[in-house]
C-alpha cells in the first residue's frame, strides 16, 4: 500500500415510486388484515419503493434509470463533473441486462467516458465490494476521483397472478422484505468539508460448504422450453435469521481491530438492513454503547446493492461530523459474502 487516505465525498440515492405499505400489498394481493400483521410483527418492514406498477404489471423504472439519478445526484454533492471521474465501478445482482453491462450505460447517461468501468455481480455485499474496487484504485495512485453505484430492481421478479395464499414461505418473504433503489458515492484520494475517511473496508467469502440462502435466476429461451422450473427468485430466510447476526458479530470485531477503536467509540452503526425487524435485534446484539442507528430498511425494505449508500447518505447529511466514528456491516446472503467499512468525519 501507498500510504494514502481514501474519503468519501458525498452519498445520494434514487427511489422509485411513492412508498408502497403492507396495507397496499394486501389489497393488491387479497390478503387479510391478519396476513398484514404478520408483515409488520414479524419482518418489520412498513413499506418499500418498488420500480414496478402493481396494477398494470409495468416496468417503471430500470436500473440504469435509478443508477442514473443517483449518480448525477452523488456527483452535483461533490461538486465534480462527468470529466472529474476517473473510474466507474457498479454493484448489483439484477442488472438490465447481460449486455450492454448496465454500469457502461449508466456512464454514457452522465458523460463518461475514456475511464475503466467495472460491474460486480453481487447480493448485498456487492456496494461494498465496488467500494473496495475504487479503494484498490485509489490507493495505487492510479486515480483520482472514482464513482461507485449500487442498486437492484428486484420487483421485475414478481409474478402479479400469483397467490400469495399458496405461495411457499420462500418465495411468500420476497414479496413483503425488498424494495428497489439505486445509490452512489464518489470516492477521492483527497478530503472535502463534509466528507469522511474510509479507516477500514473488507469483503471476505465465506460460503464454503454452506448452501445459498436466496437465489435469482435468469432463464434463456431453452430454459423456457423445457418444461417445469424453479421460482425465479427465492430465500431461505431461516438460514438468513440464523447466520447473520453472527456473521455481523464477526465483521465488526475485525473492523474494530483494524482500526484500533474500542465498542465505545463507535458513534454510528450502519447495521445490516435485512428487515425492519431483523435490524433491530442485530443492532442489539452489537452491543455498541454509544452508537447511533443509521437504518432506513424498515421504510425503503431491503434494497439489496443500494442500501448501503442510502444509509451514506444519511450519515454524511450530518450524523457523521468531524471526529464522530461510524462502523457499516453488509452480509451477502446468496453465497455469503461478510463485509464491512469503518469511517472518521473529516
Amino acid at each position: 500500500m501507498t500510504g494514502r487516505d481514501v474519503h468519501i465525498l458525498s452519498a445520494a440515492s434514487a427511489l422509485p415510486g411513492p412508498a408502497v405499505d403492507n396495507a397496499a400489498l394486501a389489497r393488491r394481493f387479497g390478503m387479510d388484515p391478519l396476513w398484514e400483521q404478520w408483515v409488520e410483527a414479524f419482518i418489520g418492514t412498513r413499506s418499500r419503493h418498488l420500480a414496478l406498477d402493481l396494477e398494470s404489471g409495468r416496468l417503471t423504472d430500470t436500473l440504469a434509470d435509478l443508477a442514473e439519478r443517483a449518480g448525477r445526484r452523488a456527483l452535483e454533492a461533490a461538486g465534480l463533473a462527468a470529466s472529474d471521474v476517473d473510474a466507474v465501478v457498479l454493484g448489483t445482482a439484477t442488472p438490465d441486462r447481460l449486455m450492454p453491462a448496465t454500469v457502461n450505460v449508466v456512464a454514457d447517461r452522465l458523460g463518461i467516458d475514456q475511464v475503466r468501468s467495472f460491474q460486480l455481480q453481487s447480493g448485498c455485499s456487492g456496494a461494498v465490494q465496488a467500494l473496495d474496487v475504487a479503494r484498490q484504485i485509489l490507493l495505487s495512485g492510479d486515480g483520482r476521483r472514482v464513482l461507485v453505484l449500487g442498486g437492484d430492481v428486484i420487483a421485475r421478479f414478481y409474478d402479479l397472478a400469483v397467490d400469495l395464499k399458496r405461495t411457499a414461505p420462500a418465495e411468500l418473504v420476497n414479496y413483503v422484505l425488498f424494495g428497489d433503489a439505486a445509490g452512489a458515492a464518489v470516492l477521492s484520494a483527497e478530503p472535502a468539508p463534509g466528507s469522511a475517511r474510509v479507516r477500514a473496508l473488507f469483503t471476505r467469502l465465506v460460503g464454503l460448504g454452506r448452501e445459498p440462502g436466496a437465489v435469482l435466476e435468469w432463464y434463456s429461451p431453452s430454459d423456457l422450453a423445457g418444461g417445469e422450473l424453479a421460482p425465479p427468485a427465492s430465500e431461505d430466510y431461516k438460514a438468513i435469521e440464523e447466520q447473520v447476526p453472527a456473521l455481523a458479530e464477526e465483521v465488526l470485531k475485525e473492523l474494530l481491530d483494524t482500526a484500533g477503536w474500542q465498542p465505545g467509540d463507535v458513534d454510528l452503526l450502519l447495521p445490516p438492513q435485512l428487515s425492519g425487524r431483523m435490524t433491530g435485534i442485530i443492532s442489539k446484539r452489537l452491543a455498541l454503547p454509544s452508537a447511533e442507528d443509521v437504518s432506513v430498511v424498515a421504510e425503503a425494505g431491503n434494497s439489496g446493492n443500494a442500501i448501503v449508500f442510502l444509509q451514506l447518505e444519511r450519515a454524511l447529511a450530518g450524523a457523521l461530523r468531524p471526529g464522530r466514528r461510524a462502523v457499516g456491516i453488509s452480509i451477502e446472503s446468496s453465497k455469503w459474502i461478510k463485509s464491512g467499512f469503518a469511517l472518521e468525519g473529516n
